[in-house]
């Protein structure tokens, strides 16, 4: 090239900059009523942010739903990490219902759906709940690599988190012990 002026055709093609595929991290996060007992959530948000960071720092794109309330409501959709996530999170509360079945559900037909348009895009999966719900049945297959974080706390743990990973066929962690 010749002050940046391409002088063959060859000059004019796109090369790709990484040959490494794309990560997509999807965060599903419990902040039904239950996580506000002994300072769950709480320990959860230091956890994500954390987590938003190191995605920030690994460019990674993320995907966010929360499960409060009546339904699952999606933050972020496959975006590049950003330092804006850090205001999501101090806005985040706990109340309402769990809704983690129907954001599960959901989350199962979303990463179908971006598998087929981007097929070589790594995902992972990352749960945060306090395994707080009534039933476990009718799990959706993810078919990613997943961690579910058990942010159960206080005297008296039911332990249904684990189920719900075995479920998921994700690795179990409970907070404590990251």
């Amino acid at each position: 090239m010749l002050s940046g002026r391409p002088q063959r055709r060859e000059d004019l093609l796109y090369q790709l900059r990484s040959r490494t595929p794309h990560e997509l991290w999807l965060v599903i996060v419990d902040a039904s009523a239950s996580t506000r007992r002994h300072q769950a959530l709480s320990d959860a948000k230091g956890l994500l942010a954390q987590l938003f960071d190191d995605a920030y720092r690994q460019r990674a794109r993320m995907a966010l739903l929360t499960a409060s309330g009546q339904s699952p409501k999606w933050q972020v959709q496959g975006l590049k990490a950003a330092k804006g996530l850090g205001h999501w999170l101090d806005g985040l509360g706990a109340g309402g219902g769990t809704p983690l079945l129907a954001a599960l559900s959901e989350a199962g037909h979303w990463l179908l759906a971006r598998r087929k348009r981007y097929p070589v895009e790594q995902q992972r999966l990352l749960v945060i709940t306090d395994g707080r719900l009534k039933d476990v049945a009718g799990l959706p297959q993810l078919d990613c690599p997943g961690l579910l974080v058990d942010i159960e706390r206080g005297p008296i743990r039911l332990g249904r988190a684990k189920a719900l990973a075995a479920g998921l066929q994700v690795d179990y962690r409970h907070i404590d012990h990251l």
